[in-house]
């Protein structure tokens, strides 16, 4: 798709939004199993299926990228996608934008050997190259623009709910309170 392409259907779903804002609300939607031992599948829309498994370290055969490591190239790679939409908008031409993302783990944490180490990264850098033809305020204004509206980086430095539940053998379980409540009643 050419730049030309790209701001066309951007301002489309734009115009679209406007006159009719609930249109503006989207649930995107991942399915994934366990396989075998530390490997899954990944499932997304209807592309076809993702291995993501661990390194040989952490139990795994080194045959796809880790959980983590997806959530960096999430992070690169929405950071690149902005850049060419809100490029394709603002008409700034790009011949190169190239993200650099790293992730600091500390596997004291994942091993639940020490509780003041949180089990995920404890910090994320990233490090975007940009080649353009345009000024350095017109990229400026880019940087600024994409930084602050790129999805996957507001998802991790912005705090947010996640929810959860389980179930057991296809039914619900119990909420801990009522694992609780029945050991305290005897019921």
């Amino acid at each position: 798709m050419s730049q030309a392409s790209v701001k066309a259907a951007l301002l489309n779903t734009i115009e679209s939004i406007k006159a009719n804002p609930g249109a503006a609300r989207l649930v995107f939607r991942a399915d994934t199993e366990l396989v075998e031992d530390v490997r899954c599948s990944a499932k997304v829309r209807d592309f076809a299926s993702i291995t993501v498994t661990e390194p040989p370290a952490l139990g795994g055969k080194d045959e796809a990228m880790s959980p983590v490591e997806l959530v960096l190239v999430a992070l690169g790679t929405c950071q690149e996608i902005m850049y060419g939409a809100y490029a394709s908008v603002m008409g700034v031409p790009l011949s190169k934008v190239k993200v650099g993302v790293k992730g600091n783990l500390d596997l004291r944490g994942l091993f639940a050997m020490d509780d003041a180490v949180p089990p995920g990264f404890q910090k994320v850098t990233f490090e975007t190259t940009i080649d353009s033809a345009a000024d350095e305020a017109t990229i400026k204004k880019l940087i600024e623009t994409v930084e602050s509206h790129c999805p996957v980086l507001d998802t991790l430095v912005r705090a947010i709910e996640v929810t959860g539940k389980v179930s057991i053998n296809g039914g619900p379980m119990k909420s801990l309170q009522s694992h609780q409540e029945a050991a305290v009643t005897g019921a």
